[in-house]
């Protein structure tokens, strides 16, 4: 295969621009990667950030549930005693209107 000298002036001649444009690039390179960090460290600040505010909102949002459950349960514990007391105040009537019909008190006619 030959090569033409002009067409090897003209490989050349690309070939040195694209090294400046490289050399160039490099550079625009560096300072982007430099950029980019800073990017990636502003970045990697708003999530730590953006977690805290998560944890202390989730925390918040723990603390209402226990509260909420704590207050349901005391409920249930009044109601179920109250309950207890209206049983134990009809059994007292049952039991008192039962001893109240039994032969052996009624009065003698």
């Amino acid at each position: 295969m030959t090569i033409r000298l002009p067409s090897l002036l003209t490989v050349s001649a690309i070939a040195a621009l694209s090294m400046g444009a490289v050399a160039c690039t490099e550079a625009e390179q560096d300072q982007t990667a430099a950029e980019a960090d800073a990017a990636g460290d502003d970045a990697q600040a708003a999530a730590s950030e953006a977690g805290s505010a998560l944890s202390e909102e989730a925390s918040q949002v723990g603390s209402a549930i226990a509260a909420g459950a704590s207050e349901a349960a005391q409920e249930i514990d009044e109601a179920t005693d109250a309950l207890a007391r209206k049983a134990d105040e009809q059994e007292a009537e049952t039991a008192a209107d039962t001893r109240g019909n039994t032969p052996a008190t009624q009065p003698a006619q």
